[in-house]
């Protein structure tokens, strides 16, 4: 993989039912570069692929041809476990609905990824989702339970969550979809705001045209190809050192 890039794509495939009559090929021969730094727009309309493309690059699903690099990764010669491995510390993942656990507190929500990671140890899992939650927002609810707080702040800890480990990619799949105006919008400028100073790629799945004109670089898929991409266009941002490293 070429310095600076953390996604590259070559003639990916996915094909459901494979060999059987309801056979379906939803991705016909994807070739996709994401470099580090940049905030990428995802659109289409609905059944596009956007959603199937996004599951194969976070690793939850495997491409039935071509190839797939993450994080300077061949992850179509990795098992399962090494896949497991790099999906939990390379990349992020924020969804239309929070999956938070709504009887922890935000702050151990936060902690959540961090559990079963070595390098983390009680101390600095604290530490370091306390500045995570800062950097959010919200520390002032971080010992609330989740289930109480609003929407939008509920994304806000997922988004926390989803930056526990300092992945290089953070995904998000219409992470707006079930929220107010307001809260839409606080939302996308926080995920803005943390690209900018932690240099956090960015691939953002939105049906949204208002958001996607405030990325970096729009990439239409209709139909399972990629119909539009300025790649060349874009300059992406230098990375920043994220809030607190893992110690």
């Amino acid at each position: 993989m070429a310095e600076g890039v953390v996604v590259q794509l070559r003639g990916v495939r996915k094909v459901y039912n494979l060999g059987m009559a309801n056979e379906t090929e939803v991705l016909h021969g994807i070739d996709l570069t994401v470099r580090s730094g940049e905030f990428c727009a995802v659109v289409g309309p609905s059944g596009s692929g956007k959603s199937t493309l996004l599951n194969i690059v976070g690793l939850l699903d495997r491409a039935t041809a071509g190839t797939v690099e993450v994080c300077g990764e061949q992850t179509t010669v990795l098992d399962d476990g090494a896949l497991t491995r790099l999906r939990g510390h390379g990349i992020g993942f924020v969804f239309q609905h929070h999956h938070l656990i709504t009887a922890f507190t935000a702050l151990e929500n936060v902690m959540l990824p961090m559990l079963g990671a070595e390098e983390f140890a009680n101390d600095a899992m604290r530490v370091r989702a306390e500045a995570l939650i800062a950097s959010v927002g919200l520390t002032a609810w971080q010992d609330n339970a989740s289930g109480e707080l609003s929407g939008g702040q509920q994304q806000r800890v997922a988004i926390a969550r989803a930056l526990a480990m300092g992945p290089a990619l953070l995904l998000a799949d219409e992470p707006t979809g079930n929220l107010d105006t307001r809260s839409a919008d606080e939302v996308f400028a926080l995920l803005r705001r943390l690209n900018a100073e932690q240099g956090t790629t960015v691939l953002f799945v939105t049906h949204n045209p208002v958001f996607a004109e405030r990325c970096d670089r729009i990439i239409e898929v209709i139909d399972g190809r990629i119909a539009t991409d300025p790649q060349d266009a874009v300059t992406p941002p230098t990375p920043r050192r994220a809030l607190t490293e893992p110690t």
